[in-house]
Formats: C-alpha cells, structure tokens, sequence
C-alpha cells in the first residue's frame, strides 16, 4: 500500500478531475449525502477522504466540485459543521 505522507504529496499535484478518478477507482464509497438540493459521494483512501460533486449529480459524468479531507478526526469535524445550527 501507498504510505499516508507519499499519497498525500502526489494527489495534492494532481488535477481536480484526477483527484476525483483516483478516488473513484482506488477508493471506497463511504456514502452519499444530500445538502442543498445537491447530492455528493464520499470516497476514502487509506486516511485521505474526499467529497465529490458531479454535473446532474451523476459520477458518470463531469466532476463540479472535490473537497479534500486529511485524515478521520478532519472528516467528522467536516461532516459535523453542517449538522449545527
């Protein structure tokens, strides 16, 4: 397996439309989440967590938007802001 330090480094070089097929095809689907109107997909690699938008909410198509998580206590930290009023 890639170590965490080598996988950060090199996806960070990456396009956004790279980022996104890296994590489609070497990541796992945690889930999807629905906020504003828009669906999104979470994705994790090893401790690197990325949610994805796609054009018409279908990862088929053209990625929109790509938010970059670094490690697990970041992504419930993430996760958690939108649940606080």
């Amino acid at each position: 397996m890639i170590s965490d330090m080598i996988l950060k480094l090199i996806f960070k070089r990456l396009s956004v439309a790279k980022q996104a097929d890296f994590m489609k095809r070497r990541g796992i689907v945690l889930g999807t989440r629905n906020k504003n109107g828009r669906q999104s997909y979470l994705y994790m690699v090893n401790n690197l967590f990325a949610e994805i938008l796609y054009e018409n909410d279908n990862p088929r198509l053209k990625v929109e938007g790509l938010v970059v998580i670094d490690g697990l206590n970041k992504l419930n930290r993430y996760l958690e802001k939108d649940l606080r009023p």
